[in-house]
């Protein structure tokens, strides 16, 4: 192996995408805070079980793991920064009760990538709001989401809706244990409605019950899937309230395309109730998700309602907006001295000055020069 050679799934990210991704960080970080979301920066690594690496099995695997050189203790790279973002609204913000809205832009890093063709360090940016359970912040968070995926250049974009509370109301009604759940739940991302009925079935469960999970796959399309599962579906409080939601957050969204799927259920153990993620018209995965997760604060000693999203922004390389800055300017090296009080001049109003050192061909396409006794940036032919 050559000594320039990085790890599968690991990349450089070169001057000009790197300068894009700079300026779309910073354009983010700029909606947040106009919508009221405060940055938070937490650590690249903490104590591995201040990450929930025991109560997530998916997590647990993407999570790196080493030992504390100073205490002896577990620690873990960062896989997932919400988290550490419920710890601090749980501890470090814990004076407040009412409402908190913070954010985040940072790299995470995978033990193995999300998919063949995923980096194993995306840069997570994310929005969160702790303290409300109402269906209102949901909302909230599903309507700035889209508007962040507008720097990414994906086109009109399809908003996905499910919701995890229909599965584990029937989950909790027919009585299955956590493993079982856990199966099944994982038999349901792939859509096939006989493979869940012959697991159910096997279980022996009670036939009001086999035909409610066989049925869970094949709930997905526009809007009208909801009446369909008032219909066919089991009239339990828990399911009811469910499609309540979907259907207030589909009334929200009126111009947009939405598409409803009661088996799209691929989501962390935190989360608890309704699932949101947006898809581009030519992407082949969700380009940003999202969802509710209250209580997760529970771990930290504060249980809060809590709704968030996120997406890696090394994904839109190739889409963002170039970066608008003016050309740079040229100086000799030899004309420094003299024009040292130019040169701060132009790079204290942002214009970036580069010296050269020897005579070549001027890549910046302009030169500062002394006429008439002033320095002057002038056109380099």
């Amino acid at each position: 192996m050559q000594s320039w050679q990085l790890p599968e799934h690991i990349a450089d990210i070169l001057p000009s995408a790197a300068r894009q991704m700079e300026s779309a960080k910073e354009h983010l970080l700029a909606l947040f805070r106009v919508h009221g979301y405060e940055l938070v920066q937490p650590p690249l690594m903490e104590y591995s079980n201040s990450l929930l690496t025991h109560i997530d099995p998916g997590l647990s695997l993407k999570t790196i793991l080493v030992v504390d050189q100073l205490s002896g203790r577990q620690l873990g790279l960062r896989a997932d920064i919400t988290p550490q973002v419920a710890r601090i609204d749980a501890h470090l913000l814990s004076a407040n009760n009412g409402i908190n809205r913070l954010c985040y832009a940072g790299s995470v890093l995978h033990a193995r990538p999300d998919g063949f063709l995923n980096t194993r360090e995306p840069l997570q940016v994310g929005a969160e709001l702790y303290g409300y359970a109402g269906i209102e912040a949901d909302i909230e968070l599903i309507n700035l989401m889209l508007q962040s995926l507008k720097i990414g250049n994906v086109g009109e974009l399809l908003l996905s809706l499910g919701h995890i509370g229909v599965f584990r109301a029937l989950a909790e009604a027919a009585e299955l244990s956590e493993k079982q759940s856990t199966e099944l739940l994982a038999l349901m991302q792939d859509k096939d409605a006989e493979a869940v009925h012959a697991l159910v079935s096997n279980w022996q469960l009670e036939e009001m019950w086999i035909t409610a999970f066989s049925l869970l796959p094949t709930l997905y399309g526009g809007v009208a899937v909801l009446q369909e599962a008032r219909l066919k579906l089991p009239d339990l409080s828990a399911i009811n309230h469910a499609l309540d939601e979907l259907e207030i957050v589909c009334r929200a969204f009126p111009s947009q395309t939405v598409h409803v799927d009661l088996s799209e259920l691929r989501v962390d153990n935190y989360h608890t109730g309704l699932l949101y993620a947006a898809y581009g018209m030519d992407a082949h995965d969700a380009v940003a998700r999202g969802g509710r997760y209250d209580g997760l604060g529970e771990y930290f000693g504060r249980a809060r309602p809590a709704t968030g999203f996120s997406f890696d922004l090394r994904k839109f390389i190739g889409r963002l907006p170039e970066n608008d800055r003016a050309a740079p300017v040229s100086i000799w090296y030899q004309d420094l001295p003299t024009a040292k009080d130019a040169v701060e001049a132009l790079r204290a109003k942002g214009q970036c000055v580069v010296i050269e050192y020897e005579h070549q061909q001027n890549q910046a396409g302009r030169r500062l020069q002394q006429q008439s006794g002033q320095w002057v940036v002038v056109e380099d032919n």
